[in-house]
């Protein structure tokens, strides 16, 4: 089974497409979230009204589709060609024919809800069956028409990058944070080659490998991976491992050091992985020196902008978190990727409040999960470790 890697459909979107969803997330972007709800939010209040709250309007959508409403709409523009496909095929219970933003609504519950198809398909007044072909034809239009959201950085977006790591978290040259988590699932012990997704901690699961900028974004996925294999194996199975490696990512401006060197782009990760010039991880060693102390403190707090991100993105689409269903090995990579894309738009489209929001939540998206620690290092790397810690202390 492939796993899907997050450059692979981003390099075939469109010019115009993307040109024209750029318009498009400017327009919602413009229009805010404030002023009285639309006639659309109005009538599905009504529908959803034993399960909504009476607090304030705006706040109550974000607290239904865990986004504000103009990231809702954005979406909704992205999805409309395909969502409305035989547009008179799904209806509520009681024949009325389903608006795009109803089923654009029935799928964002779906995915964030983490209840079954009975339970949402309950909620709103739909068939569970409907609620499973929206969800689907949902997933594959935001395959189609917003895979540019989730792509590597090029060169101007990179050194903004770099330069947040360096004045948040006084790390120069950093392009992002590397982690892993474990989307669990429920799999019958009968099912063939179910131990494969047994992990370390004996759940099933499927890894997600991304790479987080400073800002919370994801700039590279990898998924679809069975929850047996160790972060390290998942690094050098990935298209992120083969492109830097040859040179053809994290090859932007170098930094040079108090001896004269230069250190080129690297990424940081914990202990789980391994060593490489490209790819700082901590000292392990007990008694430090001042130097390699320094960074291990610095590396410390920017590598949580990792478990932070994955913990949101597991607590807003708790569809992944998998306790109530039996999932489509072959679907769920495709359902993480678009999970993803959405986390993109919504920070696309966020404002400061929920900024802040975000920066305040929980790191434990791994729970219950120990540390992996992995022994491999590049000669390389060791060298590039080094003459970092020594220019942040000379600095």
């Amino acid at each position: 089974m492939p796993p899907v890697r997050g450059g692979k459909r981003r390099r075939k979107a469109a010019a115009a497409e993307k040109k024209a969803a750029a318009a498009a997330m400017a327009a919602a972007a413009a229009a805010g979230s404030g002023g009285p709800p639309a006639d659309w939010w109005g009538g599905f209040c009504v529908r959803m009204s034993g399960t909504l709250s009476s607090i304030e309007d705006a706040q109550r959508f974000e607290s239904v589709f865990k986004m504000p409403r103009r990231a809702f709409d954005y979406v909704c523009s992205l999805v409309k060609d395909e969502m409305m496909v035989r547009s008179s095929s799904y209806t509520f219970l009681d024949g009325t024919v389903l608006s795009l933003e109803d089923r654009v609504a029935i799928a964002l519950r779906r995915l964030n809800s983490g209840g079954s198809l009975v339970t949402v398909g309950s909620s709103i007044g739909v068939n569970h069956s409907t609620v499973s072909l929206i969800t689907w034809r949902f997933i594959e239009a935001m395959e189609e028409r917003a895979s540019h959201h989730l792509r590597w950085p090029d060169s101007g977006e990179m050194e903004k990058i770099k330069a947040k790591f360096e004045k948040i978290h006084g790390l120069p040259n950093c392009c992002g944070v590397v982690d892993t988590t474990h989307i669990t699932m429920c799999l019958s012990s009968a099912e063939p080659n179910c131990k494969v997704w047994l992990d370390q901690e004996k759940n099933y699961s499927m890894v997600l490998q991304a790479v987080v900028d400073a800002d919370t974004r994801f700039t590279d996925i990898v998924t679809g991976w069975p929850g047996s294999m160790k972060e390290s194996s998942i690094l050098h199975s990935s298209g992120l491992f083969k492109l830097c490696e040859k040179g053809e990512r994290l090859n932007g401006g170098k930094l040079k050091v108090s001896d004269g060197s230069e250190i080129g782009e690297y990424l940081i990760s914990d202990a789980g992985y391994p060593l490489l010039p490209w790819l700082l991880t901590p000292y392990q060693e007990k008694d430090l020196t001042e130097s390699n102390a320094e960074f291990n403190r610095r590396h410390f707090a920017a590598r949580t902008v990792g478990p932070r991100t994955l913990a949101k993105f597991k607590d807003t689409w708790k569809f992944l978190q998998g306790e109530m269903w039996r999932p489509d090995k072959h679907k769920l990579p495709r359902i993480i990727h678009v999970c993803c894309l959405l986390h993109n738009i919504i920070i696309d489209l966020q404002d400061t409040a929920i900024d802040e929001q975000r920066a305040a939540s929980s790191s434990d998206h791994n729970a219950n999960y120990r540390q992996q620690v992995c022994q491999l290092t590049n000669e390389n790397g060791l060298k590039a470790r080094d003459k970092l810690s020594e220019h942040l202390i000379g600095r």
